[in-house]
């Protein structure tokens, strides 16, 4: 009986475990980009031990693909050819690997799931753990097929009330961020829940789970219910049953009350994701570059948001506005449904599926003294290209009002017309 995180670890250790205690666990799937891969292989190679499972590896091509780079090319070549020599039957060239990942259904509730990715907190969003290793630790687990965890104490956020129209689930989020700050919950497990919470559908939830990372989270995990199983029954190819575990009497080191009719749009301004701001207090900003994408809001809900309010309009004439869905599923959709060609129309440039211009090797570099306004999850210095950048993080709304003016701009402004 514990938190969300207890009972997932209790299940899969097969007795009950509490915060604070050291448990070695089987773990379902063990994922790695073309970014971390060659450092797994170095690690694995070295220990000079078989794989445990081929079946639990599972490769993707998303950071610097295609390569834009020789670096970049080489790695794929190492990848490809471990993958060959290896046997392995997952590697994936189709978008963003967490993304992917939820699409190919490696993704259950329950589960565990390591990966080579700081953002695989991503897949507590479905009620599995996910969490983001170092690629020798990935490597431990080609062999071992187990990691060793430290149950994490949990920080409960309960989240009530309904937005107000413009504000969106990475509002919310960005607004959380600045209240617990970029360490306010270091190697804790952030359990979301609350009414309004139950009533987001997937894409919005993984918000929360995604930029978990971004306050120093272990883990972000949501509860599995009827529109996780719903989801995952429509997304991917798992018909279930899925189990729906839930706390259980827990026991929280802290209780976060929010009540998120409060809340207007945010910015995470420059340099750091807990430097939090009303957009009001910056609106009319300039921005260079709106950068619309990435594994927190490249999803087709996301994509339609910006459609639909770019639709019969023209972006500013100066500023780069890039657009890059998460996965090729995704393009289709939005190709299929006629949003591409709204954004295209508009004057904003759609990319090949990835990670693209989050960071900072192609897909829309900025130059020193630039600004960007993203739907990305974290803004660090250099992270889109020069240092001397500054990244702003918002929702997509706000990153589609402000694509219109190459100013920072509240989305209300154009969701009231």
């Amino acid at each position: 009986m514990g938190t969300l995180v207890e009972e997932i670890f209790s299940q899969k250790a097969g007795r009950s475990v509490h915060a604070g205690e050291i448990v070695l666990l089987d773990v379902d799937y063990i994922m790695s980009h073309d970014n971390t891969t060659p450092l797994a292989i170095k690690a694995f190679e070295m220990i000079g031990k078989p794989i445990f499972d081929k079946q639990k590896i599972v490769l993707h091509f998303d950071h610097a693909y295609p390569a834009p780079n020789i670096l970049a090319a080489t790695n794929h070549k190492k990848i490809i050819e471990f993958a060959q020599k290896e046997d392995l039957p997952y590697l994936f060239k189709q978008g963003v690997c967490h993304q992917v990942m939820i699409e190919e259904g490696f993704v259950t509730p329950g589960a565990i799931i390591i990966g080579a990715d700081s953002h695989s907190n991503t897949y507590g969003a479905l009620g599995a753990f996910g969490a983001g290793l170092g690629s020798t630790e990935i490597g431990v687990a080609w062999v071992t097929g187990k990691s060793w965890f430290k149950v994490p104490e949990t920080i409960r956020v309960e989240l009530s009330g309904e937005t107000q129209t413009g504000v969106y689930a990475k509002d919310v989020m960005i607004y959380i961020a600045g209240m617990l700050g970029m360490d306010g919950a270091t190697y804790r497990s952030v359990e979301f829940g609350g009414r309004y919470i139950e009533t987001l559908p997937m894409h919005e939830r993984i918000v929360f789970s995604n930029m978990s990372t971004e306050i120093g989270a272990k883990c972000g995990l949501i509860a599995a219910d009827q529109v996780t199983a719903e989801y995952l029954r429509e997304n991917t190819p798992i018909e279930g049953p899925f189990e729906e575990i839930h706390p259980v009497s827990p026991n929280y080191e802290r209780v976060l009350e929010i009540d998120v009719s409060t809340i207007s749009p945010q910015l995470s301004c420059h340099p750091t994701v807990d430097n939090v701001r009303d957009l009001k207090e910056l609106e009319g900003l300039d921005v260079n570059e709106i950068y619309i994408g990435t594994c927190t809001n490249g999803r087709y809900e996301d994509i339609e948001i910006a459609a639909n309010l770019l639709k019969g309009q023209q972006v500013d004439s100066v500023t780069r506005v890039i657009v890059t869905p998460a996965s090729q599923m995704i393009y289709k959709k939005a190709m299929k449904n006629g949003l591409l060609d709204i954004l295209m129309d508009a004057g904003c440039t759609i990319t090949g599926v990835g990670c693209g211009a989050c960071i900072g090797r192609h897909g829309g570099i900025l130059a020193p003294n630039e600004r960007a306004l993203t739907t990305m999850n974290r803004n660090f210095i250099g992270r889109m290209g020069s240092p001397l950048a500054e990244i702003y993080l918002a929702s997509p709304a706000t990153a589609a009002a402000s694509a219109l003016t190459g100013k920072i701009t509240d989305p209300r402004n154009y969701l009231r017309q």
